[in-house]
């Protein structure tokens, strides 16, 4: 992937492109997100509870790339014009073929990820994500699951690109952690690029 920075981990890679789209992209197309997208806040179960996410989401993707996490089964909705042209230049850089992205979307710093792996059995073994972040930077930390000393975290500014590959969802679990309200942090929209495998038990 040309002028990337090719991060080797214990049980993974990362590779990370701080610029891949140009600021007047990462503007336009976080706009065109933010008011196109028909945004939801699911209600997920954790720990045997359920809760709203703390942040909305959406998924598109091809017909039947059906995927399911944390007791929600997402149908997808069609492709549009934008997350097309995304799809289409991160597959070009990354020389990897998609066909699903979730969107995530940070209104504020109160919205958040919590501790996760992306390894539902729909993604199948060793998954390569596509992440692409826009609007405002948010920080975005790993955990070894063996070892939760180890952690690497990095600042995802709007424009950025990331790529999670290898045995990584096996190994690290990651998180969009919340922020202060004072700091002002702005709203971000992020979409995780992933491959839904024909044939896959989708996860429960």
């Amino acid at each position: 992937m040309a002028g990337a920075e090719v991060i080797e981990l214990r049980d993974g890679t990362v590779r990370f492109v701080e610029r891949l789209f140009s600021a007047a992209e990462n503007e336009r197309w976080f706009t065109a997100l933010r008011d196109g997208t028909r945004w939801r806040q699911e209600e997920i179960c954790l720990f045997g509870r359920k809760r709203r996410q703390p942040r909305l989401t959406a998924w598109h993707g091809d017909p039947g790339a059906a995927y399911c996490y944390s007791g929600i089964r997402l149908h997808p909705e069609p492709w549009t014009e934008d997350l097309l042209a995304i799809k289409a230049r991160i597959e070009a850089a990354s020389a990897t073929r998609f066909n699903s992205v979730l969107l995530n979307y940070y209104r504020d710093g109160q919205d958040s990820m919590g501790w996760h792996s992306d390894d539902e059995p729909e993604l199948g073994d060793n998954p390569l994500i596509g992440s692409v972040s826009l609007g405002a930077a948010r920080r975005f930390r790993m955990r070894h699951k063996a070892d939760p000393k180890v952690q690497v975290a990095w600042n995802l500014p709007g424009g950025s690109y990331l790529e999670m590959g290898g045995a990584l969802q096996r190994h690290w679990r990651h998180c969009v952690p919340k922020v202060a309200s004072k700091t002002g942090v702005g709203p971000r929209i992020n979409l995780t690029f992933r491959r839904i495998s024909a044939g896959a038990t989708p996860s429960r």
